[in-house]
Order: C-alpha cells, then structure tokens, then sequence
C-alpha cells in the first residue's frame, strides 16, 4: 500500500490564496495603518499623547458607557436567549421550529440604522405603541422612558442579542444527549438533578462563549446608538465617529487610539470565545 506524504505541495496554498489576500488587504494592513497612526503627534513625530488624552473625562465615561451597556444587554441578552432557545428546541413541530430559527436569524441581522428608526416609530414620543398606551389604557410612557435615553438603546440593543444567542444556543442543547438523561434517570436522579449536575456544567462552556460574543457585537455597534442617542449618550463607537469625522472634537489620532483600545477589548473578547468555543465543543463530542 503506497504511503500519502504529509508534506504540502505549494499549489496546495491555491485555494486558500484569495482569502489570505482579503485578510491582508482588508484586516492586517488596516490594523497596522491605525496602530501606526494613533502613534503620531499633529506634528508627525512619535507620540503617547493620543493615549494620554483617553484619560479625561469624556473619554472615560464613554468607555465605562459602552461597557456597561454592552454587559447589560449581553447579559440580559444570554439568559432571555437561552431559555428562548431551550423553547424553540424542544417545541414538537419541526416545521414551526425552522421557521422560528429562521425569524432568529433575520432579527438579529436587522440592525443598524433602520432599527433605530424602527423604534422611534413604535416607542418614541408619537409612537404606535406609546400613544396605544396612552390613549387606551392610561399609561404615559414619557417622560419616565425615553426611547433616546440609555434604557431605550439597551432595548433595542436587547432586540438584536436575544435572538444571536437563540441561534448560539440551540446548537448547544443539541450536543446534550438523550442517552446522558436516560442514564441520569436510570440511577434516580430527577430532571432537577440532571440539569444541575450534568446539563448545566455542559452548557456553561456554551453561555460564557456566547455571553462574550454579545458582549463585542453590542460594544462595536454604532448606528443603532448614534440613530436613537446621538449626543445624547457618550459611547466609544459615538466618540471615535466625532474625532475622526466631527468639527468640533476632530482629533483623527485621538479617535485611532481609541480604536486601538477598541480592538484590544474585542480582540480579548474573541480569544475568550474561542475558548469558551473548545471547551463546549468538548463535552459535545464533536
């Protein structure tokens, strides 16, 4: 029997030549431009002023914004997620199960700008349902909640985590064997028992990847915030769009050493998943 050499011939980087042009093209050589330019003084000469100047307040606060709703929404995001998931797993009719799967997937793509507009039109101050409220049972919305304020952009922030976390999920449940139940079953546990013991402990790997994925998707979104909040609320996507392209804080290294920072939490937040993503992958089998 002949023996296949594990040696790679050079026409077999062929294939995947394309994408490791696009990569160069559209990521690495990017990343370098912006760290090399977020190094440079106004004068051209090489500088940490535009990361000194992350230190006052308005730059703090937008990041201890942006953190915090992102935490929130991923958050909140993960745990209605799951338990949505965990429905539209089990439920009976398979039919009705692609379609919700599918009604996940345009959801959580529909973000954005025509989101933000979207909710202006159903809760803000003349909204469908803020005047429904209103005028059929009394309740006045504003100025209590405000769809411009912080809870409004971690609403609709929520719309579009929700169902990324279905989507994350439900592949997660499918790794959880009927023969673990049946054996846990078998040796008098309950179903209480299972879920806490071996269910759970299976999952986690899977909540922690997708916790932190919502978490980068909700920190680097920017039209959905700029659309509802504008200036309304200090966000770091909000603060780099105002430096590099604003008139009045126009500071391009400024807002690049911001986006380097950006990178570096999202950059954290991608190994983390990865992780997360092996260790779940683990106990599934796969």
């Amino acid at each position: 029997m002949a023996r296949t050499s594990s040696r790679r011939r050079p026409t077999d980087w062929f294939g995947i030549l394309p994408f490791l042009l696009f990569c160069l093209a559209f990521e690495i050589i990017p990343i370098f431009m912006m760290t090399r330019d977020s190094l440079k003084g106004r004068t051209g000469g090489l500088t940490l002023a535009n990361y000194t100047a992350l230190g006052t307040r308005l730059y703090i606060n937008s990041f201890l914004n942006s953190i915090k709703l992102s935490g929130i929404t991923a958050l909140v995001g993960a745990a209605l997620g799951t338990v949505v998931g965990y429905v539209i797993y089990r439920w009976p009719s398979e039919r009705l199960r692609e379609a919700l799967i599918s009604l996940s997937d345009v959801t959580t793509n529909f973000a954005g700008a025509p989101l933000g507009f979207a909710f202006i039109i159903v809760l803000g101050s003349a909204g469908i349902v803020t005047q429904f409220l209103l005028r059929y049972l009394g309740i006045q919305l504003y100025p209590r909640f405000s769809v411009y304020s912080f809870a409004g952009l971690a609403l609709a922030y929520v719309y579009f985590q929700l169902p990324l976390m279905v989507l994350l999920m439900i592949p997660a449940f499918s790794g959880i064997r009927k023969e673990w139940l049946e054996s846990a079953q078998n040796l008098g546990a309950s179903t209480f028992q299972f879920w806490w013991r071996i269910g759970l402990p299976a999952l986690v790997p899977s909540l922690v990847a997708g916790t932190v994925l919502l978490f980068a998707n909700a920190f680097g979104a920017y039209a959905t915030a700029f659309t509802l909040t504008g200036t309304n609320l200090s966000l770091v996507t909000i603060q780099i769009g105002f430096t590099v392209t604003g008139e009045v804080l126009h500071d391009p290294g400024v807002g690049l050493a911001m986006a380097v920072v950006s990178l570096i939490i999202m950059g954290s937040c991608v190994l983390v998943y990865r992780w997360a993503s092996g260790r779940a992958q683990r106990w599934s089998g796969q």
